[in-house]
């Protein structure tokens, strides 16, 4: 897909930092910021400067070999346990930083699990620091794998709805960003219309706003006037009267976590979304890599929500919009039920319901 998308990386690794660009700047400006330490990518991260369940996975995999690459230029020597006992104290001070998406402990786990694979095996501490940074690289690199083999599949599902839609273009509404700023550079639910506008097929999105951050206004409309995709960006509360006019064929969005049921946690407003669509016979899809499957939580009841900020709901581009102390709650994130999600498209294949069944395949294949 590289030779499709002409977008920056949103994070890549420059030797002794990680360079992101800046999400809350966009679409303004593309300013890019230097991390050399854990403390910021930590940062970094809460502040959405990077954003997107698998990109801050990434974000904070190379985070940790940016801890412990001190220790592979000591003077004296490091033992190899030291770097390991290093290793699980940055994971667990960097899994703190965002609650909700899974991807950021999955991508983690496989950064120390490497570390005990390789200190058991005798690697000194310059090899396993070397060994992090290796792992942390795979990562970015298995996504973008990842997010082209989401496109393929959940580009028979846009030609399914494609040959049932004559003479018009097919409309696809979205929510947030599950775009190229989302992950290593690609995106989810986005890697499914960039292959279908790629292929030939008429696809016209309309891009919900995304209230309160504005994920979808400033970043996904960014993302798709840039690659020539036709967009319209309309505010969240005209999703519904966009449906009854028949103008949408079919909803995509991403996801942060998915349980074991195959409910769906996703930016704050996707349930309602999802309840239009259900209401309208309109399907709606979620693009969903393994990564963001967690078989450990039975439901969405146990998907750990994250609350966010008054200031981003009561003032927009630090301008006040509400009054002085009004009470606010803010929560970043909502469950949609599996029963509203027509299906979840993996880099594996798409999958129906029942969703406890067919996420059981799944449990095997992932890294």
């Amino acid at each position: 897909m590289s030779d499709l998308l002409p977008l920056p990386r949103p994070l890549v690794l420059a030797e002794d930092r990680l360079v992101i660009l800046d999400q809350t700047a966009l679409p303004q400006t593309e300013r890019y910021l230097e991390l050399y330490t854990p403390q910021d990518v930590f940062a970094a991260i809460q502040k959405l400067q990077v954003r997107g369940a698998p990109a801050i996975g990434i974000a904070a995999a190379y985070g940790l070999y940016l801890g412990l690459r001190p220790l592979a230029n000591c003077q004296s020597p490091v033992p190899a346990s030291a770097v390991m006992d290093r290793a699980e104290d940055v994971a667990r001070y960097l899994r703190s930083a965002r609650p909700t998406a899974v991807n950021l402990a999955w991508a983690l786990e496989r950064l120390l699990s490497a570390l005990r694979h390789g200190l058991a095996g005798g690697l000194d501490a310059r090899e396993l620091v070397e060994l992090a940074r290796r792992t942390a690289t795979t990562l970015l690199e298995e996504d973008d794998a990842v997010c082209a083999a989401i496109g393929r599949h959940g580009l028979e599902l846009v030609r399914r709805v494609a040959a049932q839609v004559t003479g018009r273009e097919i409309g696809i509404l979205t929510h947030c960003n599950a775009g190229g700023l989302a992950t290593a550079g690609w995106g989810t639910a986005l890697a499914v219309i960039y292959m279908a506008h790629a292929a030939g097929l008429p696809v016209h999105v309309y891009a919900d706003e995304t209230r309160p951050v504005l994920q979808g206004a400033r970043l996904t409309a960014w993302e798709l006037q840039r690659t020539g995709v036709p967009v319209t960006l309309i505010c969240d509360n005209m999703a519904g009267a966009l449906m009854a006019k028949g103008r949408v064929d079919l909803c995509i969005v991403g996801t942060d976590r998915v349980a074991a049921n195959g409910d769906v946690a996703n930016k704050i407003g996707t349930y309602t979304v999802a309840v239009l669509a259900r209401h309208h016979g309109i399907p709606f899809y979620v693009a969903a890599p393994t990564s963001s499957i967690d078989m450990e939580l039975p439901s969405g009841e146990a998907i750990p929500i994250e609350e966010r900020s008054p200031e981003e709901v009561t003032t927009i581009a630090g301008q006040r919009i509400a009054p002085t102390d009004v009470d606010v709650w803010n929560p970043a994130f909502d469950v949609t039920p599996a029963e509203l999600v027509s299906a979840l498209i993996t880099e594996h294949g798409v999958l129906y319901p029942p969703y406890t069944e067919a996420l059981q395949t799944l449990k095997l294949r992932r890294p």
